[in-house]
């Protein structure tokens, strides 16, 4: 067949790429640990199925509106007003299926081709992916090891041309698990308005935190004019497969965007949207606990990789993902990957999967039990 040229740049998630490669092993009788896949291991809260479940016996299995139904976008205004002290009216929130339509819809309605998007390296690769197949000129900002994979403002500053339309930032952070220290957003909110350009805050670990607290490029002056915040409940809640997600957008923007999802999927399934009002206004206890032992699988995780020789492990503030160093045992990162596949039994990302800075690493999911992320420790300290 003969496609699109523009087919030809749309990126991939590598994490499904190796979940598939894992689960053929499986087929095969190989034991595999998975730590490849970002998703909790939870079950979606009682509450919010059972409010899923009472809206499909009331008959919400209809079509609604394109931005959301206004019960819906009332309550996500509520809960991203109260979580990060800012002002939002409900006509700023466009509910969709899944966060990741925002990074799409936020790339249709801003870029024409030429304008210069700048994103994190290592990152989520959907960034890039969505840049470059709208025609964009991708500019990749590095984050290291030794700024504690938070972005250098001075670096950052040095990247913005005339051509600048848009900054992608994430935090916590994917895959990296850092939380954005409050000096780097308010400079970043400076540069902002220096240069006029808009920042999309990918904040979708914003409730999985563990040390310190995340801060919003949205709360600083000049800023609500050109901050699209991004988040959703697939992390939060464990609702992955319910594919629910929102963004906060300047009001001119969020009807644009509303337009754009009329063009696409229609609308959002409604008796997600109705589980969506319980799972933020109905009991908390959930994300907390689920946050508790996220917590304590961190540490394990840790000090775990930092007793293996030649692998050295930051301690992440957030999220739910270990990004260690693997320089020194003289495998690349997608060497280290497959070795730990075919020999460990243990599925890892290759840091590269993420970006060119991603090399010399590899990215751990800690989103499994405590007694399989022990088997996983012994399993590569027994390989290395």
């Amino acid at each position: 067949m003969k496609f699109a040229e523009r087919m030809n740049h749309l990126g991939t998630e590598t994490a499904f790429e190796v979940l598939a490669r894992a689960r053929a092993l499986e087929a095969k009788g190989k034991d595999i640990v998975h730590l490849e896949i970002g998703e909790p291991d939870f079950d979606t809260p009682r509450n919010i199925v059972q409010a899923a479940q009472t809206a499909m016996d009331k008959g919400f299995t209809h079509y609604g509106p394109s931005a959301g139904m206004p019960e819906a976008r009332s309550a996500i205004a509520e809960y991203v007003s109260r979580t990060r002290d800012v002002s939002i009216d409900p006509q700023q929130v466009v509910i969709t299926p899944g966060a990741k339509p925002i990074i799409f819809f936020t790339a249709l309605a801003l870029l024409d081709p030429g304008d210069e998007v700048i994103y994190p390296d290592p990152g989520f690769p959907i960034y890039e992916s969505m840049a470059e197949y709208i025609g964009a000129t991708r500019v990749p900002l590095p984050l290291t090891e030794k700024n504690n994979f938070a972005f250098d403002p001075d670096q950052l500053e040095s990247l913005i041309t005339k051509r600048t339309r848009l900054v992608i930032i994430n935090s916590p952070h994917n895959p990296t698990g850092a939380v954005l220290p409050k000096e780097t957003i308010a400079r970043l909110a400076e540069l902002a308005v220096k240069h006029d350009f808009y920042v999309l805050s990918d904040e979708i670990y914003s409730r999985i935190i563990y040390d310190g607290q995340n801060y919003t490029p949205y709360a600083y002056p000049g800023m609500p004019e050109r901050t699209i915040i991004l988040d959703g409940y697939s992390k939060t809640y464990a609702m992955t497969g319910w594919r629910l997600g929102y963004g906060i957008f300047p009001l001119e923007m969020a009807a644009k965007v509303a337009k754009l999802q009329t063009n696409s999927t229609s609308c959002t399934c409604s008796f997600t949207q109705i589980a969506g009002v319980e799972a933020l206004r109905g009991p908390q206890d959930s994300v907390d606990a689920m946050v508790k032992e996220f917590r304590a699988r961190r540490d394990l995780v840790v000090d775990g990789l930092n007793k293996i020789p030649n692998f050295r492990c930051h301690r992440p503030a957030g999220a739910f993902y270990v990004f260690p160093n693997i320089a020194q045992t003289g495998k690349t990162s997608k060497q280290m990957e497959n070795y730990l596949m075919e020999e460990a039994g243990v599925a890892v990302l290759a840091g590269t999967s993420f970006g060119p800075q991603g090399e010399g690493f590899i990215r751990l999911s800690y989103a499994n039990s405590q007694a399989n992320l022990k088997k996983a420790i012994e399993r590569i300290a027994a390989a290395s």
